[in-house]
């Protein structure tokens, strides 16, 4: 094949918004298409390292960020669908894929000439320097500018570091050598989960173990059923939006038990077993802390955070730890008690735990969160999503219909500011299927900022695994799924309202601990009645969200607030245990989990089962000793989202100090500095807990 008929290997300039042909692109395209990017980029890269003028801003730090960008365009495309939309070929080509880039990569962090360019630069424009402080307003461009070339040029110096650019030449090849592996890895694990979940279906014939649970849930396994051709009944899978209606309505026991304990063993002693991965996977991570001078693979990630230290993050969970854990232990208690005084049950199980507590919640606040979904359409509460957007930052989104998709579900959107500019064009992925991973995510096929032929506009995603329509009713989703959806949207915005300069510092490119804060505040939206007042109608009849339910949900907001903290911290701290620990101390990977875990346990452990051969944010995503991020930003957000509950949520400065301060300013300056000019002050450290109802309100 040759490279003029790789379509990967040629912009769509014939689409008004070059948007990707995926249509014309074909598994056997990718891995030339990388082979031949790696060559341009490579070519790109010697040019620069054999630049005979002075090192300067210009021919080595901005070169380096325009460069490579055929293989950015091509690596993206084939990541983003090894997530969403993948089959087993196309999985294995990771396997040749990721060490390619891999070995690219290191070449490069690691190549002395091009350092010592870089510090150059650094020692020119950095050191000794000041560091521009934030302005009062975003007028001055030039300004901003210069303060990105600043933050740029600082964050290249020290990426070169980090990447071992200071290693002797046996520690340079020792690194090349782990990113290969790791890059190899973190694909076997993903694929082992996938594969795990998709291995295991429960189909129910018999009428009685249905008996109760809500028609709308029973129309959906049906129609599951038929698809996966079963004769009749009903089908439920590890997908969330057929295993949590499962396990918060099925009277029966067995069948509860059956589905809790497939899915808390996925990928642990099964076909897909992921322990000998793990333990490799920390091995590497601990040999690449250890070649650049760090005790540990945490120490190595937090030095890049808001949190700073590991100390830092453990100390943050621990404050809500105290008070979170006996919170949770009543909340427990409760249940118990409720399902003992109810059925009679006095062997409670974890399998109970989300049967009786929608039983209880239901007694307590007399509403079932099922009685919501008549009125969350998935296409009203996209509507609704778009017009809170329009009411908050006066953006309008629209959907298209002639920009090619990678499957049929795919939507396509285009986004607009007040003044009718162009932001970015947004694509919705939003229902299960097995070649796609589980849970949800928002990723980027393009960046905002400088590319070779100029400044872009961002190209971003939205991908989840929600409750699907089938033959005979459309989609309707649970609150939490709803939810999903506005978390997701808050990360596009970061994207999407970006007003940065060098792609390297827009959008989300933020440290990992303030990433979130963008997604976490938009959910809040979601449960305030004038929001909801813009699209919550029922599906069938029109009216609007009674009220009276509305107000039973916001009553119920916080039940059992202590459980989803705990919850919470239990995987936040797993995570830094896997990355502090010893990896040579590490015999048993299930032993391990249970000793860490152990004092976050408040119902005793589902035998067989194993959080950490599924836990794909750490193992093979981007949140290894970082999985405390959520609840870092978590506690930004819910002090953040106090200032425009004081204001008004849809309060037009506070709004617009929000996207000034927060989402368009990306990376350029730090995240404390950004914070700091949207509230005025540092975050209240209590306000998560003060939101969540289980510190009192200050006076």
């Amino acid at each position: 094949m040759t490279t003029t008929a790789n379509p990967l290997l040629k912009r769509n300039d014939s689409h008004r918004l070059k948007a990707i042909p995926f249509p014309e692109i074909k598994t056997e395209h990718y891995l030339p298409a990388i082979q031949e990017a790696i060559r341009i980029a490579k070519e790109e890269i010697e040019a620069l390292k054999n630049n005979p003028a002075e090192p300067n801003f210009e021919n080595t730090v901005l070169a380096l960020e325009l460069s490579g960008e055929q293989l950015d365009y091509v690596s993206s495309i084939y990541y983003n669908l090894l997530s969403a939309e993948s089959d087993a070929v196309f999985k294995a080509l990771a396997q040749q894929i990721s060490p390619l880039l891999a070995e690219f990569g290191s070449s490069i962090s690691t190549d002395p000439v091009i350092f010592e360019r870089v510090k150059k630069v650094w020692e020119q424009e950095v050191k000794g320097k000041p560091r521009p402080e934030l302005p009062k307003d975003y007028s001055d461009k030039e300004y901003l500018r210069q303060a990105e070339r600043y933050r740029l040029i600082e964050r290249a110096y020290k990426g070169f570091i980090r990447g071992g650019a200071l290693l002797d030449e046996e520690g340079k090849k020792k690194l090349t050598t782990i990113a290969m592996e790791s890059s190899q890895l973190h694909p076997k694990f993903s694929d082992n989960v996938l594969n795990a979940t998709n291995a295991w279906e429960l189909h129910i014939t018999d009428p009685a173990d249905v008996e109760g649970m809500p028609a709308g849930v029973l129309a959906g396994a049906a129609h599951l059923a038929k698809v996966k051709g079963k004769d009749g009944g009903w089908l439920f899978n590890l997908q969330p939006s057929s295993m949590v209606p499962l396990l918060t309505y099925c009277r029966n026991r067995e069948l509860r038990r059956q589905s809790q304990a497939a899915y808390a063993s996925r990928a642990f002693n099964d076909n897909f077993d992921n322990q000998a991965n793990i333990k490799r996977i920390l091995e590497l991570r601990e040999e690449r802390a250890n070649l650049l001078g760090y005790a540990t693979h945490a120490d190595y990630v937090l030095e890049e955070r808001m949190a700073e230290s590991v100390a830092t993050a453990t100390g943050f969970l621990e404050k809500i730890y105290a008070v979170a854990y006996p919170a949770a232990k009543k909340e427990v208690q409760e249940v118990m008690h409720f399902a003992r005084e109810t059925d009679g049950i006095t062997d409670f199980q974890p399998w109970d735990m989300s049967y009786y507590s929608n039983k209880l919640k239901e007694q307590r606040y007399a509403y079932d969160p099922e009685e919501l979904r008549p009125w969350l359409k998935m296409e009203n509460v996209l509507e609704g999503l778009f017009k809170v957007a329009n009411r908050i930052y006066g953006i309008k989104v629209k959907q298209v219909h002639d920009v090619p998709t990678w499957h049929k579900d795919v939507s396509t959107w285009e986004v607009y500011d007040g003044s009718d500019s162009f932001l970015g064009l947004m694509y919705m992925d939003l229902f299960p299927r097995e070649t796609k991973r589980g849970g949800a995510w928002q990723t980027s096929f393009q960046g905002q900022g400088l590319h070779s032929d100029g400044l872009r506009r961002p190209q971003v995603a939205i991908v989840a695994s929600l409750t699907p329509s089938t033959a005979d009713q459309p989609s309707l989703l649970r609150l939490d799924e709803a939810r999903t959806i506005f978390h997701e949207f808050g990360h596009a915005l970061h994207s999407l309202l970006a007003d940065g300069y060098y792609k390297a510092l827009s959008g989300t490119s933020v440290l990992w601990d303030f990433v979130e804060l963008p997604s976490q505040i938009m959910e809040n939206w979601l449960l305030e009645e004038e929001a909801l007042n813009l699209f919550a109608r029922h599906h069938e009849t029109g009216e609007p969200l009674p009220k009276e339910l509305l107000d039973k949900v916001i009553a119920a907001k916080n039940f059992q607030a202590g459980l989803a903290n705990l919850t919470q911290l239990r995987y936040a701290m797993l995570d830094f245990s896997w990355h502090v620990a010893k990896a040579a101390d590490i015999k048993d990977v299930d032993a391990f989990e249970k000793q860490a875990t152990q004092r976050f346990q408040v119902l005793p452990p589902i035998k067989g089962s194993n959080t950490s051969c599924s836990f794909a944010h750490i193992f093979a995503g981007g949140y290894s000793a970082g999985y405390y991020s959520y609840k870092w930003a978590e506690a930004l957000e819910a002090d953040a989202w106090s200032l425009f509950k004081e204001k008004g949520i849809f309060n037009p400065e506070v709004a617009n100090s929000f996207r000034e301060n927060i989402l368009s300013r990306g990376n350029a300056f730090h995240p404390m500095d950004l914070f700091v000019a949207f509230r005025g002050r540092k975050p209240d450290p209590d306000a998560l807990l003060i939101r969540d109802g289980l510190l009192p309100k200050q006076a």
